[in-house]
């Protein structure tokens, strides 16, 4: 989809890819490791398992490794988060606080389903399978 060599949206999706990764690291960061003004929570806490995903998960997909299972495990991540965290608090996104994780939802239920695009370790690979 978002593959074919040389196009521009080749190259935002591929922009989308690695921006969406280093954000969504950044709270499993802050999660895990207490940076960027958190605390991280207790070992076996749901935020503990939801700091893990954030923190590798943003790892993997940005660096486009195991870029299809990576992003449908965070995308499913960031429904739980958006039905558990915020949903209860309302309604509407913009007044319980869930944009971000739906935003992150959708973007990298996208991701699981176009794939890695450019720049990613899934193309190295896949070039030495065939090869």
């Amino acid at each position: 989809m978002f593959t074919e060599s040389n196009t521009n949206a080749a190259r935002a999706y591929t922009a989308l890819r690695i921006v969406a990764a280093f954000l969504y690291w950044q709270h499993g960061a802050q999660k895990l490791l207490g940076v960027l003004e958190g605390s991280p929570p207790a070992f076996g806490e749901l935020l503990w398992f939801a700091g893990i995903i954030e923190f590798f998960g943003g790892i993997l997909i940005g660096a486009g490794l195991f870029t299809r299972p990576v992003a449908f495990l965070c995308s499913g991540q960031m429904a739980a988060a958006y039905f558990l965290a915020h949903a209860p608090r309302g309604l509407w996104p913009v007044l319980n606080d869930g944009e971000r994780a739906a935003l992150f939802c959708f973007v990298f239920l996208l991701i699981s389903f176009a794939g890695p695009g450019k720049l990613a370790v899934d193309n190295v690979l896949a070039k030495r399978r065939a090869a």
